[in-house]
């Protein structure tokens, strides 16, 4: 025997004492282990509830105490199992969302017409429109025979709609209906202000001409808005599902679809990890492209960067250290910089003389910061749960440093990709292009990078360059320097760290130039430029390490420079999360397939 009673019930009446009202619905819920729904507002109440034969006649005894209420019409059904996942009690404006002025229902309704009497008006033929004023997955799930729909999504679009309806119904018999009636209270008013002259609304909907005709002149089931999604005309739940995510009405078809589960997705909302990946990669794009429209260091800023001091620089001046920071500020400028209070610790200004302790932390501030312009183009070729691959262009620094800090990648995928926080397992210099790998977590972000410390991660770059070798492949085994070169290092150093970089020519072309591939086998920073400039094979376009092994300044190039010819092409590692040996690609820039 069917455990729970389901009751559905409204009336509209002028009520007020709302909060009281509220209250009081919701303590006796409670107590009787009730669940389901009710709205409260001052036209009138609405209600969905279900819960045992002895506390749903309580609560009905309870609120008809009321004499506003007294008169509550119910209409019941039932079910083996609580339909209904909580128990809600909201003070609304209306009792069903309509939004139109004027139409009450407390003063003023169609003509009813009962279930009896709608069935022998069908029975005999009678000339009547039947307009079904649910929404549109309402209607799929089961109507009245040759049914007019009013085409709605949502029942508040209900005015808007009016309009669009055949022009022959306003002067026909129009019986509206809906599942229990509420709905057509504020429908057929509103279709008789808009000139329908002969309008009728089903008594008790759909649920009370089951409960007293059954199903004639029916086809299909009538959905109802809790977890037994739809009703028979016998009152019984169906088979009947409903998608937890699209609210998609599935048929037995579709649930027995590989592509349904049950409480995700279901056929008609299902995406594929490919189209799901895809679409997250296209969504990020254009967020990447917002981040950069204008680009973010394009208006004026007070920058302020930290700058740690090391164990070696312990006791020093702080305008010694200062001095030894970059080449790119002088020593007054930086002594002005002092005076100005621009440089603080702890708070408090730092005076040029200040000695220095290992540790601490300076903060200092460039006002009205302007970056120089950068290429963010920035495009994703991968994107998973994992990992992201990008495609970096050039010229865009990495990370902040000189006279960068939000015209850089990090900045901008940190802003664009929020929540994630993007994690570049390598790094490009600011003028080479190419691929890199971003994790979107720090534990996938270790799992990349050690990789690269294991000396598992094979990359391909393309080098073109200023003359032709005098071997289809050659290699470079000479340390690089140390230091940074702005701390006065020289870029090939005996004492440095060492580094090998396998070299293969690919074309030569008729200006001398030539096209490389090339393998590091090791990781230090300008090794592959290093390495070429020092067989006086320098890469077109850089601004450092120029022909005849003369050096130029260390900067990033502007985007309408020519570009320094040096792009990672293509990179092979393990894929972090699935830990399958995963090959990647940057397009072959214009440079590296021209003569």
């Amino acid at each position: 025997m069917p455990t729970y009673v389901n009751i559905a019930a409204y009336k509209f009446v002028t009520l007020d004492d709302l909060a009281r009202r509220q209250d009081d619905y919701r303590t006796v819920c409670r107590r009787l282990a009730l669940r389901g729904t009710i709205i409260v507002s001052p036209e009138g109440v609405n209600l969905f509830l279900a819960g045992s034969r002895e506390n749903i006649d309580s609560f009905l005894a309870h609120i008809r105490r009321d004499p506003d209420l007294a008169d509550l019409e119910v209409k019941e059904s039932f079910s083996d199992h609580q339909p209904f996942t909580r128990m809600l009690v909201k003070v609304k404006r209306e009792i069903i969302a309509f939004g139109v002025d004027r139409i009450d229902p407390r003063r003023e309704t169609s003509p009813r017409v009962s279930a009896e009497q709608l069935k022998c008006w069908l029975d005999e033929g009678r000339d009547v429109a039947l307009l079904d004023v649910r929404n549109n997955f309402e209607y799929e799930v089961g109507t009245f025979d040759n049914a007019i729909p009013v085409g709605v999504d949502d029942f508040r679009n209900f005015s808007s709609v009016v309009d669009d309806l055949p022009e022959g119904l306003r002067h026909k018999c129009v019986v509206t209906f809906c599942t229990g009636g509420i709905r057509c209270e504020k429908a057929g008013p509103l279709l008789e202000r808009e000139g329908f002259t002969d309008v009728y609304q089903l008594d008790g909907g759909i649920l009370k001409y089951f409960e007293v005709v059954g199903g004639d002149h029916y086809h299909g089931d009538c959905f109802v808005f809790d977890k037994r999604v739809a009703l028979d005309s016998d009152l019984n739940e169906t088979d009947t599902e409903q998608c937890y995510l699209c609210q998609a009405i599935l048929s037995l078809e579709d649930q027995r679809s590989p592509n349904y589960k049950p409480g995700v997705c279901c056929p008609r909302c299902y995406v594929s990890d490919e189209e799901r990946r895809e679409e997250q990669r296209r969504g990020h794009e254009e967020a990447i492209r917002r981040v950069t429209d204008p680009l973010p260091g394009s208006a004026p800023y007070d920058n302020i960067r930290p700058l740690h001091v090391p164990g070696k620089c312990d006791g020093q001046k702080a305008i010694d250290f200062l001095e030894s920071w970059t080449l790119r500020v002088t020593r007054s400028e930086w002594e002005e910089t002092c005076d100005a209070g621009m440089l603080v610790c702890e708070g408090k200004p730092v005076a040029s003389g200040d000695v220095l302790r290992a540790g601490q932390r300076l903060l200092h501030t460039t006002p009205d910061t302007v970056e120089p312009d950068v290429n963010a183009d920035i495009r994703i070729i991968h994107e998973d749960e994992d990992i992201i691959v990008i495609d970096k262009p050039a010229p865009l620094p990495m990370h902040p440093c000189g006279r960068f800090s939000r015209n850089t990648f990090s900045w901008i995928l940190i802003k664009a990709l929020d929540p994630v926080f993007p994690r570049p397992a390598h790094r490009l210099d600011a003028n080479t292009s190419g691929v890199v790998i971003v994790s979107k977590t720090r534990a996938m972000a270790a799992r990349v990078q050690s990789q690269f410390e294991r000396g598992e991660v094979v990359k391909h770059y393309l080098a073109r360059v200023a003359g032709q070798p005098t071997a289809r492949e050659f290699t470079s085994t000479k340390s690089v320097e140390n230091q940074r070169f702005r701390l006065g290092g020289r870029p090939v150093d005996p004492e440095g760290l060492s580094a090998r970089t396998d070299f293969r020519v690919v074309t030569t072309y008729s200006d001398g130039s030539t096209l490389i591939e090339v393998r590091p086998r090791t990781g230090r920073t300008h090794q592959i430029r290093i390495h070429l400039w020092d067989m006086n094979l320098p890469i077109l376009g850089d601004p450092l390490y120029l022909a005849d092994r003369a050096l130029g300044q260390s900067q990033t190039l502007a985007p309408s420079d020519a570009p320094m010819c040096l792009h990672a092409h293509r990179i092979e590692f393990d894929h972090p999360g699935t830990h399958e040996r995963v090959t990647f690609e940057s397009p072959i820039p214009e440079w590296a397939s021209h003569a």
